[in-house]
């Protein structure tokens, strides 16, 4: 029945990696399942037969698709099944698009489709990086026009030892997680998360994946040399050559001019002008080429910008290759927000607010890992007045969840852990003038949100970008690219960190790939860069972490206690955490290993509520001080509730620091008192003292007892007998 059906063998990371063709998904132009341990993704790539009309780039989508039943799980949903991606999906297609799509030919129109469907998943065998080399596969063995193939794969570092594609156990010890995309000889892309690693160690990694890439790169070139079909014909968009060569004699000159300012209005206005000019003489020559003649003066600004770079080594807005825009940051703009950052790069500007909130805040994941909830969060907004366009917001695209994703992965090294600071952390980057860079300067700002929130992380991290123009050979590099010279150059080569190494990168490219020598340039450049940054500006508009958290904010506190007295915190039907709850004005969240997170506006109440639960779950000790509530009165002292469910008696001879000779002189029901444990019985009566407590807390002189008077003798011998028959 499948007489076209061939299983293709090797092994990548000691794990055999199988392919199997000609048996599933043969409607689509080209197809694979794709096995790595146990798991097993479908990857299929389908071209329209004819080209789109009437836009002006290449239609490529690239989806991920999470099913759950590839780890054994019912969707969360109402429905139960798939909706929308998850951001991790969103990423995920994302790390594949950006690879594959500088191979494709740029003047082609026709639609591609890559679909890589996860169908099992074995924790030890990434489908992310099983699903890049399966979409590779299915273009490549295609008849879809493609300049490939190529490799993906993740590099980890563990215990000093890189290690290509890291189990699930050595990817939790690992110190980095860095995806490498390789061709046969370049690196196509790469994305990192690390925890601060120097330049050196990050690029021995990269050329460590690279390495097992070409071996990959090879294996999936003799599939194609066996089954890959012959590659169809397309319909070119490219303008042709004498209508280019026509407008690029009239117009050169007037967007030499256009493009020669530091400012994008100045820019954009007379860009307008020359728009204009240029569609008034040739729109009657061209009548129906309208996108192709906008097609002709955006290669002609190309043009301009790379020879600029080239020959002159000069930039548009006239900077020194290495020079950085202005730079501004300020800190506590927003007044009722828990933490705020403004920071400035040229027109680039990148508002950050920072919120913090309980352990219940944090966000629930339903996805294919192991990871249910994250409690650092970072979102990030790109409305369209930042780029002075006038549309409605839609939400977040694919493009603002990536950003998001860069800005919270170059964060989360520096994050405290939630045993020194028990708070779930959001972060919203409001990108309010983009020039270049926004993603960047979305990590500048969190660091200063965050030092203005009090969040006592590690080190300040700061985010710088670096530019490529080649020719052959040649290349020349710069860092804080702006607009035009993303668009027109490229690269767009993206490192976050802190003064002591790299915590994340991000690397979008519009070429094949790059050399070990581009790669070590831009890492030296946004080294020294981002340093400047750290030092100039971050560290002088806020040199540390705010020693208190804004009054706005919510107070928490944590503690371990005991799992076998989680039980007794919690109470009948939740009666006694409900009571503390309520009367500390607080909120308590208990995990499962009994991690106890309290949180309250007031920090007084945290600190009560957190001394109840502590007394409950220890056993109270001769000598502590406790905070409690008047229970009971009677005639030899009063009864005192320390936690729901322990209570001991205060002796009327030690209700004060003066003599007593009625209990209500003294206290009432409901009263709150500091209290001493003084003793504990063989029965486990608790024995308590307000007298010692306020003599040692608030260091009151007591009055001399008349000890000697036989009254006073016969009256506490009364006194304790009463006390023990009413315990009795």
């Amino acid at each position: 029945m499948f007489e076209n059906y061939k299983v293709f063998k090797t092994t990548l990371a000691g794990r055999p990696l199988v392919v199997e063709t000609g048996k599933v998904a043969q409607l689509a132009n080209g197809s694979c399942l794709i096995r790595y341990g146990d798991t097993v993704v479908l990857c299929t790539a389908t071209a329209s037969e004819k080209p789109r009309e009437g836009i002006d780039f290449f239609p490529l989508s690239v989806d991920y698709e999470e099913k759950l039943y590839a780890v054994g799980k019912i969707p969360g949903s109402f429905q139960r099944r798939e909706g929308r991606p998850s951001e991790k999906a969103i990423l995920s297609a994302r790390v594949i698009d950006r690879p594959i799509r500088p191979l494709f030919p740029k003047d082609m129109r026709n639609d591609v489709s890559i679909v890589c469907t996860v169908l099992s998943v074995d924790p030890d065998c990434q489908p992310e990086t099983t699903a890049m080399i399966g979409a590779s596969i299915a273009i490549s063995i295609s008849d879809i026009p493609w300049d490939g193939p190529i490799s993906g794969v993740v590099v980890g570092l563990v215990d000093g030892e890189y290690v290509i594609n890291p189990t699930a156990e050595q990817a939790a010890k690992s110190e980095m997680h860095v995806t490498v995309a390789s061709t046969e000889d370049l690196v196509a892309m790469i994305e990192a998360g690390a925890n601060e690693i120097d330049n050196q160690t990050m690029f021995k990694g990269i050329m460590a994946g690279h390495a097992a890439n070409q071996e990959i790169v090879k294996f999936i070139k003799e599939i194609q040399a066996e089954i890959g079909k012959p590659k169809f014909e397309f319909e070119s968009n490219a303008p042709d050559p004498e209508m280019y060569e026509a407008i690029k004699e009239f117009a050169l000159e007037k967007l030499k001019y256009a493009l020669d300012t530091d400012d994008k209005r100045i820019r954009d206005e007379r860009m307008l002008v020359a728009y204009n000019e240029v569609h008034e003489k040739f729109d009657p020559e061209y009548p129906e080429l309208a996108a192709k003649i906008d097609d002709c003066l955006y290669s002609i600004q190309k043009f301009i910008v790379r020879r600029w770079l080239l020959d002159e080594g000069k930039r548009v807005d006239g900077r020194g290759l290495d020079e950085i825009r202005p730079l501004a940051a300020e800190v506590g703009i927003l007044p009722r927000t828990h933490g705020s950052g403004l920071f400035t790069r040229g027109q680039t500007q990148v508002l950050t607010v920072a919120t913090l909130g309980s352990s219940r805040d944090a966000q629930l994941l339903d996805g294919l890992d192991d990871e249910e909830s994250k409690r650092y969060i970072h979102h990030y907004n790109f409305p369209s007045y930042s780029v002075g366009e006038a549309k409605p917001s839609r939400g977040p695209g694919r493009r603002e969840i990536g950003h998001g994703a860069l800005a919270e992965r170059a964060l989360v090294p520096v994050i405290p852990p939630i045993e020194e600071f028990p708070y779930t952390i959001r972060l919203v980057s409001e990108v309010l003038s983009s020039n270049g860079s926004t993603s960047q300067g979305a990590i500048c700002g969190s660091t200063l949100a965050l030092m203005d929130a009090g969040v006592p992380i590690k080190a300040p991290v700061a985010g710088i970008s670096c530019g490529l123009v080649t020719e052959g050979d040649r290349f020349i590099t710069m860092v804080d690219i702006q607009g035009v010279e993303d668009f027109f150059g490229d690269m767009d080569f993206k490192v976050g960190g802190t003064h002591k190494g790299i915590t994340a990168i991000q690397m979008d490219l519009k070429v094949h790939g790059l050399t070990p020598e581009i790669i070590w340039e831009a890492l030296e450049k946004t080294y020294k860069a981002r340093c400047y940054i750290l030092d100039e500006i971050i560290l002088k508009a806020i040199p540390a972490p705010r020693p208190e958290l804004s009054p706005y904010a919510p107070k928490m506190l944590s503690t371990k206690i005991d799992v076998e007295k989680i039980r007794e915190v919690i109470g009948k039907g939740g009666s006694v955490i409900q009571k503390i709850q309520q009367e500390c004005n607080c909120t308590i969240d208990i995990e499962e290993d009994g991690s106890v997170f309290i949180s309250a506006l007031n920090a007084k109440d945290a600190a009560r509520a957190l001394s109840i639960v502590e007394t409950i779950a220890k056993d109270p000790e001769v000598g502590a001080i406790y905070k409690g509530k008047v229970t009971r009165l009677m005639n030899f002292g009063a009864f005192v509730e320390i936690a729901p469910g322990k209570e001991g008696l205060v002796h009327i001879s030690k209700l004060d620091v003066k003599r007593t000779d009625k209990v209500e002189d003294i206290v009432s029901v409901g009263d709150e008192v500091i209290v001493k444990v003084t003793d504990i019985d063989d029965q486990g009566r608790i024995n308590l003292s307000r007298k010692d407590a306020l003599i040692e807390v608030e260091g009151i002189t007591p009055e001399p007892e008349p000890s000697g008077n036989p009254r006073f003798q016969r009256r506490e011998r009364n006194n304790n007998n009463h006390d023990n028959h009413h315990r009795r």
